[in-house]
């Protein structure tokens, strides 16, 4: 028997497939939101990049971007995530 809890952390509350919204921040910056779809379209192929989302913030330093993903597991959202979060122009990933 094992010790760990019926609901373990490694379970995931996603079902997948599913779709799963990311916003991305980063400095405002030439390139920013074009360096953000290529990561999303490595690990989404199908990703429409017409359904970005940008808004800048107020005093237009920043940029947030929200990409819908079409999620299709654990692992393909964590690799997104850790490639998003590795990348120079990325401050945040939520």
């Amino acid at each position: 028997m094992s010790d760990l809890p019926e609901n373990k952390l490694s379970d995931s509350l996603i079902e997948y497939p599913c779709e799963f919204p990311l916003k991305i921040f980063g400095l405002q910056q030439d390139g920013f939101a074009q360096a953000v779809l290529e990561v999303v379209s490595k690990h989404d192929p199908e990703y429409d990049a017409s359904s970005m989302e940008m808004r800048a913030s107020k005093n237009a330093r920043y940029i947030s971007l929200t990409c819908t993903v079409h999620a299709t597991s654990r692992e393909q959202l964590d690799a997104l995530y850790q490639e998003l979060c590795d990348h120079p122009s990325i401050v945040m990933v939520l």
